[in-house]
């Protein structure tokens, strides 16, 4: 079996962590039946395998036990092994060939996955089932997902289409669930003389966990189009299969991006010079950052049905330019936003408990403390050649957020005298605390002495606060061996306040909101190999304090609160197949989005702007288009396909092409003119940054030595259907995005655990090419190399 098929089997199989609380008895009698094998075995292999260390299994029902979400959703999955084939700078970079993900970029050092069209506030991020999104998640493409260091992560799964049944509000699009590294607890690692496909060697079958056993690994990556050099140093430290500790610390620096050049603007044919490049008309400005992370995971297992996890994760991000605004379009090169810190840190501690009582057979319960800073730069010269200095804007948000959440699984059990049909529940509660501190000064440094100006708010109110809970219940029932329904139901409680700021006009706020949201869904094997899905899931996102109380410079321009808004409400439908053959594995998911009182932006004058002439002075009434949130009226629509191809061919060769296209259309902000007065006014527009139609080809050749060799190929057509804020958004060219084709190749040979060498070959053709609504462009023909070192 070549390497590229075991791995990704092992892709959809989930470590301890990722599998869903009654993730076992889940399982259909009819794939019970196929697979077998014990729960333990496939989920320790799959932890051992993740952090690096483990074997390769070859018996595939080790590693084929699936995450039910992957059975009965559309989703897909991106594992440790296949990062380290593609070699993605970010968190979300790992999931650019994932079918139904579009990711774009304000920054270099900032990153936004789109999952159905839709990012930012609407789309979940959960790491280790804890919710990251807080109150001041932005509504566009935002950089927190970035903050996740790609280097610390087992598994990344996306899940398509609504889920806020289990995740509450902010996943109307979907969710983005991250499983981090687990350490080994002590198990002896196999000695080798391959990669572990297939080679002979000496496994550590058999021989029990005895004393202290320690890991460590060295990671060290270099990039050749933005100088990127960084390294992580990890040490896995376990004793006698109870005690595991997982330790590390990484550091990158990232320097200016160097492109294939200015892309074309399909209104005039002509090159696009915003963001703006550098005299070669090759090095894009405002882009480079540094980089500083440090993890700890602390695991007891302190009999095999009880687990205890302590955990701390630690991203500091430095100087990162926020590249459309560094300098702005029309401003001179000396202005620029910049992040001057980016800081996320995350702790928690998690009790995991499996087989136990019927009513709670698995379940998680954890408690964390989340910490998100930022801390921006907006300089601004004088204009005045004789006179060094300008003004300088700094703001500084912090959101401290509390969290508890639980979840469990009853036992299932059969129904009727046949035992045929089998019953179970998962359920649960969760509850996230949001403290706001928001900090605004100006600072005059063309005067003598520099005047220092503290203003009455920053970019939120400070004090505001914000609560986010709920409780949820799943059902699921096995009509015999080849028919799965579900449905399922949460009730939300959500309440924002902000104490205002009446020196800037801003309103008090004290505001609840609740709602029952609710799913159900149908599959049905058709055959051992084939599956048909139907789902309905009904979604739910209350206004967050970004939403009620932000004044901010967005790509389109200023944009400003709305202390009214109503809560986005959702119903999304999918249908679709899926095949799972020894031989193919291949899904086609065609799906509809229903979104009402969809919050958008509507186009205002200067006269309209907030009282901000002291707080933003470069703000609202200074900016060329100002934009209000408001709720659209009516209904938004969003449809679109999803498909996904793996064929394994003889002699290790594996293929996998995948393809998404997505549609989007709602009411439009403005007003209709008044009876009688000649326009071309239309009532509905298409949505704003709605990705083109893209997709991907890869091609894997893998040798039982640990050799492998492959090549990819992205591509998307041209993005020209705009919305209103698209069209004076800089980062998008005049009359859309162009489209493209990047060329890639890989080649790599492990021996694990003790080498890892693996090299891409990035943008062979050198290609211009840019994301759509993106304000960085492609990378430049690029080298990128990454060396670990272990045992």
């Amino acid at each position: 079996m070549s390497l590229f098929f075991a791995a990704s089997i092992a892709q959809a199989a989930p470590s301890p962590q990722n599998a869903s609380p009654g993730a076992e008895s889940d399982a259909s009698p009819a794939t019970q039946s196929r697979y077998g094998g014990a729960k333990e075995d496939a989920t320790s292999s799959a932890s051992a395998e993740d952090s690096g260390y483990g074997e390769d299994a070859d018996e595939r029902e080790i590693t084929v036990h699936v995450d039910p979400v992957h059975d009965y959703r559309d989703a897909s999955a991106v594992d440790r092994r296949t990062m380290q084939t593609r070699l993605p700078r970010s968190a979300p970079d790992a999931l650019r060939y994932e079918p139904g993900v579009f990711v774009q970029q304000s920054g270099h050092g900032q990153a936004s996955p789109y999952v159905r069209g839709l990012t930012g506030q609407q789309t979940l991020i959960a790491f280790d089932g804890i919710r990251l999104n807080n109150a001041t998640f932005r509504q566009g493409p935002n950089q927190y997902f970035f903050t996740v260091d790609s280097r610390t992560i087992a598994h990344l799964e996306v899940v398509r289409g609504s889920a806020s049944t289990r995740w509450g509000s902010d996943a109307l699009g979907g969710a983005l669930l991250t499983t981090p590294l687990e350490p080994n607890l002590g198990r002896p690692a196999p000695r080798r003389s391959g990669n572990g496909n297939g080679g002979e060697h000496a496994a550590a079958e058999g021989r029990r966990p005895t004393g202290w056993v320690v890991h460590p690994r060295l990671a060290m990556t270099a990039r050749t189009a933005d100088g990127e050099a960084g390294a992580r140093a990890q040490v896995d430290l376990g004793w006698g299969g109870k005690i595991g500790l997982l330790t590390g610390v990484g550091y990158r620096v990232v320097g200016p991006l160097r492109t294939g050049g200015p892309v074309l603007s399909p209104a005039t044919g002509e090159p696009w010079r915003e963001p703006r490049f550098d005299s070669d008309q090759r090095t894009q400005l405002g882009t480079g950052f540094r980089e500083l992370s440090a993890d700890t995971r602390l695991v007891w297992q302190f009999n095999p049905r009880m687990r205890l996890t302590a955990a701390y994760y630690d991203y500091r991000q430095k100087d990162a330019p926020r590249t459309d605004k560094c300098p702005p379009a029309e401003a001179p090169e000396s202005e620029c936003l910049r992040y001057l810190d980016q800081f996320r840190t995350l702790t928690y501690l998690a009790f995991d408990s499996e087989r136990g009582p019927a009513p709670m057979e698995r379940a998680r319960v954890s408690v964390s403390y989340q910490r998100q800073h930022e801390r921006t730069q907006l300089l601004r010269d004088n204009g005045i050649p004789e006179i060094d200095g300008g003004t300088e804007s700094n703001g500084r948000d912090r959101v401290h957020t509390l969290g508890l959440r639980a979840t469990a699984s009853t036992a299932s059990w059969s129904v009727g005298d046949s035992g045929v049909s089998t019953v179970g529940v998962d359920y649960g509660a969760d509850l996230y605390f949001d403290q706001l501190e928001s900090l605004a000064w100006l600072r005059f440094t063309d005067v003598d002495p520099v005047i220092t100006d503290v203003l009455s708010r920053g970019q939120y109110v400070d004090g505001s606060r914000y609560l986010s809970s709920g409780a949820w219940v799943e059902p699921y029932v096995w009509a015999g061996p080849r028919v799965r329904v579900r449905a399922g139901g949460r009730a939300a409680l959500v309440h924002a306040d902000s104490p205002g700021d009446e020196d800037s006009g801003t309103r008090v706020i004290e505001r609840t909101w609740g709602a029952v949201v609710g799913n159900a869904g149908l599959m049905v094997l058709a055959t051992e190999w084939l599956s048909w899905h139907l789902d309905f899931d009904q979604g739910f996102r209350a206004p967050n304090l970004d939403d009620l109380t932000s004044r901010q410079q967005t790509g389109p321009g200023f944009q400003y609160e709305n202390a009214d808004l109503e809560p986005e409400r959702s119903l999304s439908l999918d249908t679709g197949f899926r095949v799972r053959h020894e031989r193919v594995e291949a899904s086609l998911f065609a799906w509809h989005a229903f979104i009402r009182q969809l919050i958008g932006r509507a186009p205002r004058e200067i006269d309209d702007c907030p009282d901000d002439g002291v707080v933003n002075p470069t703000g609202c009434g200074a900016s060329r288009t100002r934009f209000q949130l408001v709720n659209l009226d009516g209904w938004a629509l969003l449809r679109g396909v999803d498909a996904s191809v793996r064929v394994f061919l003889p002699l290790g060769l594996a293929v996998r092409t995948t393809a998404s296209w997505t549609w989007g259309e709602g009411p439009n902000p403005v007003p209709p003119p008044e009876a009688g007065t000649t326009s071309n006014y239309r009532a509905r527009l298409p949505l704003s940054r709605i990705p083109p139609l893209n997709g991907s080809v890869e091609l894997m050749w893998n040798h039982r030595t640990g050799v492998w060799l492959g090549s990819a190929l992205r591509w998307a057509t041209a993005q020209t259907r705009l919305a209103l804020a698209d069209e004076s958004d800089t980062r998008i060219p005049l009359g859309g995005t162009p489209g493209y084709a990047v060329w890639d190749l890989r080649a790599g040979y492990r021996f694990d655990p003790n080498v890892l060498v693996s090299a891409v070959f990035e943008n062979v053709l050198d290609a211009a090419y840019r994301y759509h609504g993106s304000s960085v462009n492609g990378a430049t023909r690029s080298l990128n190399l990454n060396l670990e070192l272990g045992f």
